[in-house]
């Protein structure tokens, strides 16, 4: 019996993909994009366990939040102990920035991850068990400009990967006084609609009732437009600085629609938090969100320094620039492909290969075919620029003719000063 894939799960294929968007080489451009353009932001790459202590995310990331309460893998390791595989990578960087004393090394720390995250969900499109997340962490400043600068680094990686027709939908929870606030007015407002609420919020209402705006729930849906909005219970704090973010936004063009019922489904967040939309992911519309996490470091046993941070899942950004026929990057491709005739043909085109591959020039040989219409095949499927057919003929003679093979037009080259001819040609 063949043993197949894990429900929710998917393997990014070199070939023969069921789907376009789960090629390895769409996924290595995409990534690269991805952290070129942090790294010019100035942040730095962190890589953290794919498994924590269950305990990391239950004071993370909230026990009130779906992820905790109903969507980790956790299970007990042969000491007992009990290990959950990470469902978001934010709780993870804090545990390794605590563990590790990095608010040593300077006062304003910037960092980005890249990995998959893993969350019990019901699969469907754009939705996975096993999905991946590039995730974004700046620790230790307080301002709107700190704000401001991770929505823009956001925004500019998804520019850079041609996607369109986003919008940035830009919210504030206020502090913890504003919260305060806020959570007693939602308690008055959704006291009296008790019986109508799903089971889910019934118990939400008790323990943290703004994660009733962030339910699915049918019958909650409409109870939530009628719901009193943050924004008329932030104090003069948190007012001034939501308001200086939309400002800088603005300075820096930055499009933004304000929308009062995002608070995103982790516990931590406070002050600003954002999402990202498109129009072409169907019910999984949201790419990419974040927020401020002021206090969370010190909720872990950390310093109590400030942070802010986003995720963005890869599934939904390649599902995207496909529908949108958004450029790719270059595939790998070899520039040169060897079809040897021979023995002896098949050693010379082995060392000239390997010659061109420590000069950084891509090359193939085909070790197998024993016909030159098979070679040539091959060498489309390679996707390759040039093949080169050596025999007995250009060993004797030390030329060769190199086909271009979209073109096919041909040239004349010295066998022995390839790669000099190699090194010169553009693709």
């Amino acid at each position: 019996m063949k043993i197949q894939i894990p429900k929710g799960t998917f393997d990014i294929l070199p070939y023969c993909a069921e789907e376009p968007w789960q090629q390895s080489d769409l996924w290595q451009s995409v990534e690269a994009v991805i952290c070129e353009t942090a790294r010019e932001y100035g942040y730095k790459e962190i890589r953290t366990p794919i498994y924590e202590r269950t305990e990391l995310f239950d004071r993370g990331v909230g026990e009130t939040s779906d992820i905790v309460s109903k969507e980790m893998f956790t299970f007990d390791d042969k000491g007992g102990r009990s290990i959950s595989l990470r469902p978001e990578a934010t709780a993870s960087v804090m545990r390794s920035f605590i563990e590790h004393n990095l608010a040593q090394a300077g006062s304003i720390h910037k960092l980005f991850c890249l990995g998959p995250m893993f969350r019990y969900e019901r699969p469907q499109s754009g939705r996975y068990r096993q999905f991946h997340q590039f995730d974004v962490e700046a620790i230790g400043a307080a301002g709107p400009e700190q704000d401001a600068e991770v929505i823009d680094l956001l925004c500019q990686i998804y520019r850079r990967l041609g996607l369109k027709n986003l919008k940035v939908r830009l919210n504030t929870v206020g502090d913890s006084e504003s919260r305060d606030l806020y959570r007693t007015a939602l308690i008055d407002y959704f006291k009296p609609h008790f019986e109508q609420l799903s089971a889910d919020s019934k118990i939400r209402l008790e323990k943290n009732p703004l994660r009733i705006l962030d339910s699915k729930a049918p019958e909650d849906k409409q109870l939530v437009l009628e719901a009193p909005s943050i924004l008329s219970h932030l104090n003069p704090a948190s007012q001034r600085h939501f308001q200086e973010v939309c400002r800088l936004l603005d300075q820096i063009e930055v499009p933004y629609e304000i929308d009062d019922r995002i608070v995103r489904g982790l516990d931590y967040y406070n002050k600003t938090v954002f999402e990202v939309t498109t129009e072409d992911l169907g019910a999984q519309n949201t790419i990419g969100a974040g927020g401020r996490y002021d206090g969370l470091l010190a909720t872990l046993g950390g310093p109590d320094l400030p942070g802010i941070g986003f995720a963005t899942g890869l599934e939904r950004v390649l599902q995207v620039m496909l529908s949108q026929k958004s450029p790719v990057g270059k595939k790998a491709r070899p520039l040169i492909y060897f079809i040897p005739l021979g023995d002896e043909a098949r050693t010379k085109c082995f060392l000239l290969a390997t010659q061109c591959r420590h000069n950084k020039i891509a090359a193939e040989v085909d070790l197998q075919s024993k016909k030159v219409q098979t070679g040539l095949q091959n060498a489309t499927k390679a996707d390759a620029v040039y093949c080169a057919i050596v025999g007995s003929d250009e060993l004797k003679s030390g030329r060769l003719q190199l086909k271009h093979l979209e073109s096919r037009q041909t040239s004349e080259a010295n066998l022995e000063q390839l790669l000099n001819h190699l090194q010169g040609l553009v693709v």
